[in-house]
């Protein structure tokens, strides 16, 4: 396998600044349907602090 795609294959992008981390690296949570990778904690904090706001306004619209 040619060592580029074999680095692409093994990295993934953080879901909050889009950082391409190793995936030996990285910080994973499982989300609804899918897992989402990141790239430290403060990344991570960050995501579940978004996600929080999101469904706090959800349950006070409707």
């Amino acid at each position: 396998m040619n060592d580029s795609l074999k680095s692409k294959q093994d990295s993934v992008k953080c879901e909050v600044c889009m950082k391409e981390v190793p995936l030996s690296e990285a910080k994973s949570a499982e989300a609804n349907e899918y897992v989402a990778h990141f790239c430290g904690l403060d990344c991570y904090a960050k995501w579940r602090h978004q996600a929080g706001t999101a469904e706090d306004a959800k349950k006070t619209s409707g």
